[in-house]
């Protein structure tokens, strides 16, 4: 029964390389979420994850025996840091077998941490079956990321904390959960202490294994896993783990990409750190049930389980994030093929941002235009901007829920020059991006020059950057360089690029 882990929960030995991490108010979300919203922190760890509370309670309940063989371990990174850091304070050997996909940051932590890695399969599975296969040639001890009880534990002291460091009410906790260790030591320990607590499990919904498991009230395996929050890509559910959860969590709720793009900023904006997917996926799934259930005046606590991402995936994260906070609407929209259109159309969109606009001349009737506009948050303003432009007679197809116009059409909008586009110049153009800036910079730009291409994104940088294709016949060419030259917008003409006549011209 779950209770019989309430004493390990008491007695596991953590904190001689763990630290009682602080739970903190996020402001910012309460106020938006109507809620008392709470970030229990163990993004900042040691290594960065909740991750080492379980590794080294499993390692201190070994025999000195299985110390000298040494550990070995699976893992996408986390435990794999947690396990390294543990073995080497402990003076043990440690192998962490690592699926290629794991983040480079991760990989060099655990060297450094005095981890031995093998890089093995694209997924944990593949890197937890290998592991076993060494495990079977050299007798080294495994050591389970999650279905464990002595890791499930040692993972059970957040809960421990939650309760002895949030004092009044508290309405819900929020847990992410891959394989369950967390999700299970927590909700054991809460559900026991003070049951009245809602404890509610998050998955991606491209690893949901727990969520499938509580469907078919059984462990099932999943056919194939995203690997985006690659803490969590596991494909079925521990067996200890979902024993105890099946009767401890309240609910399951899953989050895709973009949502849990949108909890990484929102812990940024309150905490100015940057979580790892899997570590703001509970505060994807907190957000969602206040939007499913309408509440208000409640303490929900989110636990932000880890920070290890690398760098460069920031990039891809920025770009989803006011997608996931429904605050850009992506359409494709149909409008005259002539000059003028686009300040009409600008024009049509009021005072809305535009955030991205691509656009390459295709024939002499219509103009096809992938456009992204902010919008106020939920799908309500989204839907009324649809239906007016609409109501003006442009064709609109939303596509603000198409993954691939967001992952790839969007970067592909362009093509080559038709043949029956003539006489093509290509600028490129910077100006201050504040609100307007857009609409200000086709309005000076005016209606004497046919626009043939445009590309335009919003990064939130001081300057925008506009790509602009103009025709111009060659006795026009020093009265289009005359006016742009009085636009006073920093200019370079790109029309000898080298990846303009590969590419488009």
């Amino acid at each position: 029964m779950p209770q019989s882990y309430i004493k390990k929960i008491l007695d596991a030995r953590v904190y001689d390389v763990a630290i009682e991490s602080p739970v903190d108010p996020a402001p910012q979300l309460s106020r938006r979420l109507n809620n008392n919203v709470l970030l229990k922190r163990e993004d900042l760890q040691p290594v960065f994850s909740f991750k080492l509370r379980g590794a080294y309670n499993k390692m201190m309940h070994l025999t000195e025996e299985e110390r000298r063989k040494g550990v070995i371990a699976a893992s996408a990174g986390n435990h794999a840091q947690g396990l390294a850091l543990s073995a080497t304070k402990l003076g043990v050997k440690a192998t962490i077998v690592m699926p290629r996909t794991t983040p480079q940051i991760k990989v060099d932590a655990v060297r450094a941490r005095g981890g031995k890695v093998v890089l093995q399969g694209d997924t944990y599975d593949e890197a937890s079956n290998y592991a076993k296969k060494l495990v079977q040639e050299k007798g080294m001890v495994y050591v389970h990321p999650y279905d464990d009880p002595e890791v499930i534990a040692g993972q059970g002291t957040v809960g421990m904390e939650i309760l002895r460091q949030v004092h009044g009410p508290l309405d819900a906790v929020f847990v992410p959960v891959g394989g369950g260790g967390l999700a299970a030591g927590v909700a054991a320990y809460i559900k026991f202490v003070r049951p009245e607590v809602k404890v509610i499990a998050v998955e991606p919904e491209d690893a949901a294994c727990l969520k499938l498991a509580m469907e078919k009230q059984r462990r099932a395996r999943l056919p194939e896993v995203g690997i985006f929050a690659d803490g969590v890509a596991v494909a079925q559910i521990g067996k200890e783990t979902f024993r105890v959860l099946r009767k401890t969590i309240d609910d399951v709720i899953t989050a895709n990409t973009d949502e849990i793009c949108a909890a990484i900023k929102d812990i940024f904006d309150d905490t100015r750190s940057i979580a790892e997917p899997a570590g703001a996926l509970a505060l994807a799934g907190l957000k969602k049930y206040v939007e499913r259930e309408g509440c208000e005046g409640k303490t929900l606590l989110a636990i932000d389980s880890g920070a290890n991402t690398n760098f460069d995936r920031l990039r891809y994260i920025s770009e989803r994030t006011e997608i996931g906070e429904q605050r850009e609407a992506i359409l494709s929209v149909t409008i005259p093929e002539r000059p003028g259109s686009f300040k009409k159309f600008c024009n049509a969109l009021g005072k809305r941002n535009i955030t991205e606009f691509n656009y390459r001349y295709g024939d002499d009737q219509d103009a096809q235009i992938f456009v992204g506009v902010s919008v106020r948050q939920g799908g309500e303003d989204r839907r009324e901007l649809v239906s007016s432009l609409e109501g003006m007679g442009y064709p609109v197809l939303d596509m603000t829920d198409n993954e691939m116009a967001k992952l790839h059409i969007r970067h592909l909008v362009g093509g080559h020059r038709p043949a029956s586009v003539e006489h093509e110049l290509l600028y490129r153009f910077e100006f201050p991006e504040r609100p307007g800036a857009l609409m200000n910079f086709l309005t000076k730009l005016g209606n004497r020059w046919n626009i043939s291409l445009f590309h335009y994104r919003n990064h939130g940088a001081a300057y925008g950057r506009v790509l602009v294709a103009l025709q111009a016949d060659p006795t026009q060419r020093k009265d289009l360089e005359s006016f742009l030259d009085k636009l006073a917008y920093p200019y370079h003409e790109e029309s000898e690029n080298p990846a303009y006549k590969l590419f488009l011209s």
